[in-house]
C-alpha cells in the first residue's frame, strides 16, 4: 500500500556563513519543498539550564530522489513543516520499490 504524501515540508540544509570575528554562524538555505508521511515514535526529555525539550524520533516517508538531487534528503539537513523542524539523522531507500525514501530524524519541541 502506498504511503499517503499528505504533509508539505521545506528541505533545507546548513550553509556556513563566516561572520566578522574569524568563525562562522550556520544559516538554512532552502532546497525545495517534499510532500511526505509522518509517523512519530515516543519521545523522551532533556533537560537543560534554559529549556527543557523533548526529543520525538519519527519516520518521514517521501518519494525517492536520485543521488544528487536537491531533492534528495541527507543526515544534517532538516525538513521543515510551519514550527515543526525534523533533524535528519539518517536516510534509506525502500527497498521493495525504490519509489520512497524513508528520512529517520528527530522533532526537538519545547516540553
Amino acid at each position: 500500500m502506498a504511503p499517503r504524501l499528505n504533509r508539505k515540508m521545506v528541505l533545507e540544509a546548513p550553509v556556513r556563513v563566516p561572520d566578522q570575528a574569524g568563525g562562522y554562524t550556520v544559516v538554512w538555505q532552502v532546497l525545495g519543498e517534499v510532500w511526505g508521511a509522518v509517523k512519530a515514535s515516543t519521545g523522551r526529555e532533556t533537560a537543560s539550564d534554559a529549556i527543557t525539550l523533548a526529543r520525538v524520533p519519527v519516520r518521514i516517508t517521501l518519494r525517492a530522489a536520485p543521488a544528487g538531487s536537491s531533492k534528495r534528503p541527507e543526515v544534517d539537513q532538516r525538513l521543515v513543516e510551519g514550527e515543526d523542524i525534523y533533524m535528519i539523522t539518517g536516510v534509506a531507500d525502500d527497498v521493495v520499490d525504490r519509489r520512497y525514501l524513508t528520512c529517520f530524524a528527530l522533532l526537538e519541541v519545547a516540553a
